[in-house]
């Protein structure tokens, strides 16, 4: 997908309902490995992804309130609406959204919040409703190749 389109599908602050429409529409493509790490830790939920370049991903429909640590290059839809994000940048991110980016270089992607589990599924049960379309939650998904920036 190229940049104009991408930022055609993010260009308004779109509804949960119109990101996971955009969700449908990319689940019967073949997923692109997030590569998440998690961690919990004195009562901190912490959640990175790392989003290749060039990948347009929706994120799950958020419980809590939370803060967003961004690094990279991105058009997110954000509390504030549509914006770009580069270089390094802290957010807050209110409960009730499901996000739509698209990475316009790779970035890295992280979710903190503030948590009495102590177990992973716990924590992901606790974040969002929509658990189970986690890529931590779908065992035997198809990852596409992705050829990375620089090489």
């Amino acid at each position: 997908m190229n940049d104009a389109a991408a930022l055609c599908l993010i260009a308004g602050m779109p509804s949960p309902e119109q990101v996971r429409a955009l969700e449908g529409a990319m689940l019967d493509a073949p997923q692109v490995d997030l590569q998440t790490q998690q961690l919990i830790h004195g009562g901190v939920s912490v959640r990175t992804v790392f989003i290749p370049a060039g990948i347009v991903v929706t994120g799950a429909l958020t419980n809590l309130d939370n803060i967003c640590i961004v690094c990279g290059d991105i058009t997110a839809t954000t509390d504030a609406g549509p914006e770009r994000l580069t270089g390094f940048n802290v957010i807050p991110a209110g409960k009730g959204f499901k996000r739509a980016v698209y990475a316009h270089t790779d970035t890295f992607w992280t979710t903190l919040h503030r948590t009495d589990k102590t177990d992973q599924q716990g924590v992901e049960d606790e974040m969002t409703s929509e658990a189970a379309m986690l890529q931590t939650r779908r065992p035997g998904i198809t990852f596409a190749p992705v050829e990375l920036v620089g090489g």
